[in-house]
């Protein structure tokens, strides 16, 4: 396997329901089918799904051809009933075995919270909780290593203020690794580097500075090598795709090089994937810079 390939494995759990695209669940749904068996399909993670929307995909679901029902799977967002939620996913897979729900993700910023949530969901589940990356997030990520579970950070969002500072990302990453806390990404990583771009696709929509996938998964495996908390900020901000290589051994950020079996390390240990509204334009991004 190539050092791009090992990145891009499974990289991007698909949330077309979500803004900025907010598609239709009948959307969304065709788009994830169509994905699943397209030549980028290696790339595709999770079908990210509301629970309180369970009963939507699955009008939606039901009506796709049989060989279009095969290969799934889903993460579910849970909502403000944890155990109602538990006992939906049980239900639901019980019913869809070509479609199961096989992680969830859920909020918490307390410890208590991430205890109830683990203990509300199996632990056959993987359980993404996403925590502030504002305040120290090392107590919680304290009480999420001791339930086995994962954490998750948001990257950004629709306005210029739902996107972290990259010294908080690289502290997050730099806690993980301390911690031995997998962790997962979501919001404004449609692209592969840093740069401006619009927060929604409405007309005129404002722009902001937003972090690529590439800078944010880059950090974690220079973090995971031992890399410094000062230069995983400072490869989080950089833009410039001249500082950025990608043959078919290594993907490198200046003088820094992290072959397959390094990525796949860092992701399996510190940064699993990412959620994007859009499957295609990463790949888009990926093919503009011909990294593929």
């Amino acid at each position: 396997m190539s050092a791009l390939h090992a990145l891009l494995d499974s990289l991007i759990d698909y949330a077309g329901l979500f803004p900025p695209a907010k598609l239709p669940m009948a959307d969304a749904v065709r788009n994830h089918a169509a994905y699943l068996s397209g030549s980028q399909a290696a790339k595709l993670g999770r079908f990210i799904l509301p629970a309180a929307r369970l009963a939507e995909f699955e009008a939606a679901y039901a009506i796709l051809p049989a060989n279009e029902k095969s290969g799934w799977r889903i993460s579910l967002l849970a909502g403000t009933d944890a155990t109602a939620d538990a006992t939906a996913i049980t239900a639901f897979n019980q019913r869809h075995a070509g479609a199961p729900v096989d992680a969830v993700e859920a909020k918490a910023t307390t410890a208590a919270e991430v205890a109830t949530l683990s203990a509300a969901f199996s632990p056959s589940l993987e359980l993404w909780i996403e925590i502030p990356s504002d305040t120290d997030p090392a107590p919680l990520l304290s009480a999420i290593k001791s339930a086995h579970r994962g954490a998750k950070i948001r990257t950004g969002g629709v306005t210029p203020d739902a996107f972290p500072p990259a010294a908080n990302v690289a502290a997050f990453l730099a806690a993980c690794h301390t911690a031995g806390v997998v962790c997962k990404a979501t919001a404004g990583l449609h692209h592969p580097l840093r740069a401006e771009y619009r927060l929604t696709y409405e007309p005129g929509s404002a722009s902001t500075a937003m972090f690529g996938f590439l800078n944010v998964f880059l950090a974690a495996a220079l973090i995971h090598a031992g890399g410094s908390t000062a230069d995983a900020t400072a490869l989080l901000v950089d833009g410039h795709a001249a500082n950025f290589s990608c043959t078919s051994d290594t993907l490198g950020w200046r003088s820094h090089r992290f072959d397959a079996a390094q990525l796949t390390a860092a992701r399996r240990a510190l940064c699993r994937s990412f959620g994007s509204c859009s499957f295609t334009k990463p790949i888009e991004g990926l093919q503009e810079l011909h990294w593929l």
